[in-house]
């Protein structure tokens, strides 16, 4: 049996990993990306540790299983070789389910603020589909958006749910994260999202399903994590100079029109130019070919709560608990 190391690379969801401190056993490190995890792996590899690798996105962060899969990229071969890349903690369809777990708690007559820390534009779009399903398959009549640092802020959402007729609004955080509450009166806590005890049951069945895709089928998780952010940040461009970038491992993009000309920058990059005269043309830049695809995300049981997301996988040497 492997007992491994745990290391969850954590992003803006979770500030960074500060807003996991309470909800990850002792034994897992938390660490940013990029220098960080690599330093951490290569320090427990150098112990003779094996290493899982678990990006703690919710769903919101796609490029930081992109960008995890890239830094363990530059390990060795050696010590590649017992260092797996868990799939993401959760995915957007995950979020929506534990949200709705979580709202199921809230009185029927609050307003929902749905709140996360701001990302890029595309998932913070995103957040705004996911909140509009929450708000389909539950029972409150109001469910807004807010971002942390964006554009509206938390005040300006408990505004917004006051000037629909709330009287109350819950803070529902759609991240590890939790916002404080802008005005007490009028708004309460709806989180955290997950308790411990679910986050671990999840975290468990992630550092499970990746050693045993490494035991059982060679695979070490890192090309299904190059393609994580494939879809993310589709850039499109028509007319005459059209110029458009697709940015991140897959990058996508399209230039129509005279002169069109477009980039698809990153593990297995790809680009169309189309131009009806003569020299227009488009190139895509790729740097380790196109990665295999995710495999289906499991949907999270809405029906349950959120401390029930996941059962414990891992053999009684692997358990974080």
């Amino acid at each position: 049996m492997r007992a491994g190391t745990v290391v969850a690379v954590c992003g803006h969801e979770s500030d960074g990993g500060h807003a996991l401190r309470d909800l990850l056993d002792r034994r897992v490190t938390c660490v940013t990306g990029g220098r960080e995890l690599f330093r951490r792996v290569r320090a427990s590899r150098s112990r003779g540790e094996d290493v899982c690798v678990v990006p703690m996105t919710l769903g919101r962060d796609p490029e930081l299983v992109a960008d995890a899969a890239r830094t363990l990229l530059g390990l060795t071969p050696e010590e590649r070789g017992r260092t797996v890349l868990a799939e993401p903690f959760g995915t957007a369809e995950h979020l929506v389910g534990w949200l709705r777990a979580a709202a199921s708690r809230v009185p029927g007559d609050r307003a929902l603020l749905v709140t996360a820390p701001s990302g890029d534009p595309f998932v913070d779009a995103d957040l705004y589909r996911i909140a509009r399903l929450v708000r389909q398959y539950g029972r409150h009549r109001t469910v807004e958006v807010a971002l942390t640092g964006g554009d509206p802020d938390p005040d300006e959402g408990v505004r917004r749910c006051r000037a629909l007729g709330a009287g109350r609004v819950a803070l529902l955080p759609a991240a590890w994260a939790v916002p404080r509450v802008p005005e007490p009166g009028y708004c309460e806590p709806g989180g955290p999202l997950l308790t411990a005890s679910a986050t671990a049951g999840v975290l468990d069945a992630r550092v499970g399903t990746a050693w045993h895709r490494l035991d059982r089928h060679g695979d070490d998780g890192l090309a299904r994590g190059l393609g994580a952010a494939h879809d993310h940040g589709h850039a499109h461009s028509h007319g005459p100079g059209g110029h458009a970038h697709g940015h991140g491992p897959g990058g996508h993009a399209h230039g129509h029109g005279p002169g069109g000309h477009a980039h698809g920058h990153g593990p297995g990059g790809h680009a169309h130019g189309h131009d009806p005269a003569p020299g227009g043309g488009g190139h895509g830049h790729g740097a380790f070919g196109a990665p295999a695809s995710a495999s289906a995300p499991v949907h999270a049981d809405v029906s349950a709560s959120a401390s029930a997301s996941a059962s414990s996988v891992l053999p009684p040497s692997r358990s974080l608990r």
